[in-house]
């Protein structure tokens, strides 16, 4: 009698799936073991607390440049004035300054009187009108051939003062000088209102055309003697005897 052999289980296919399952969490368990031991190892060594651990949320890649940097503004009040800013000098770069030199204030001059500037003989000393009226007489009276000169126009009161003395000392009187000579505040030479001309045949030229340019003879006893005494083109006032003191 043959003796027989038991027969061998077989094995099922889902017990092929549970083992290979089996063995495939052992696997993902030892791995994890092994990543979570190898991180705890970095996190305790001593070279962990020199890096500080960064976030990767919204950091920027590598070699991406920093992003601007956003100044504070605040009020005018709270933030700090500056002054104004110098450039550093080096030492012996600047140059000591002089000053300027100052001009002496200029020194004003006495006003020189009309006589003084022209001469008692220039026409530009006599007043405005007179002068203009004897200038347009003059080119007239030369249109006929006659020349008139001036004797004696502006005088200073000095001057005027000493004709006078004089003719105190010639008529015996200052009432009977003044026919001829007036004293300074009363005489027109003096305001260069007045001219003594030569020669006669000037004085008769003018005396006969003078009213044409408003230039009239004024006294009878002094033919040399005019006066810008009435508007051109109209008739000369009636000649005074002689001058006087009027007060």
């Amino acid at each position: 009698m043959t003796e027989q052999l038991p027969q061998r289980p077989r094995r099922t296919l889902r017990s092929r799936l549970l083992s290979v399952t089996g063995a495939a969490v052992l696997v993902t368990v030892v791995g994890s073991v092994l990543i979570w031991h190898t991180q705890l190892g970095e996190f305790l060594s001593p070279e962990a607390d020199k890096e500080p651990v960064v976030s990767g949320l919204n950091a920027p890649g590598v070699g991406a440049p920093p992003p601007p940097t956003k100044l504070a503004t605040g009020s005018p009040a709270n933030q700090p004035t500056r002054g104004p800013s110098s450039a550093p000098t080096k030492p012996g770069s600047t140059k000591p300054t002089t000053p300027a030199p100052t001009k002496p204030a200029p020194t004003k001059s006495p006003k020189s009187t009309p006589t003084a500037e022209f001469g008692e003989q220039n026409i530009n000393a006599l007043s405005p009108k007179l002068r203009a009226r004897l200038k347009k007489a003059i080119v007239a009276a030369r249109a006929d051939g006659v020349r008139i000169q001036i004797n004696s126009g502006r005088r200073s009161t000095a001057k005027q003062q000493r004709l006078f003395d004089d003719a105190v000392k010639k008529y015996g009187s200052a009432k009977a000088a003044s026919r001829w000579v007036l004293p300074p505040k009363y005489s027109a030479h003096v305001q260069g209102k007045a001219v003594d001309i030569k020669p006669a045949a000037a004085m008769q030229w003018l005396d006969k055309n003078g009213w044409r340019f408003g230039v009239c003879r004024r006294y009878d006893n002094e033919p040399w003697h005019f006066e810008a005494l009435t508007a051109p083109g109209t008739k000369c006032p009636p000649r005074e005897p002689h001058s006087v003191a009027k007060k």
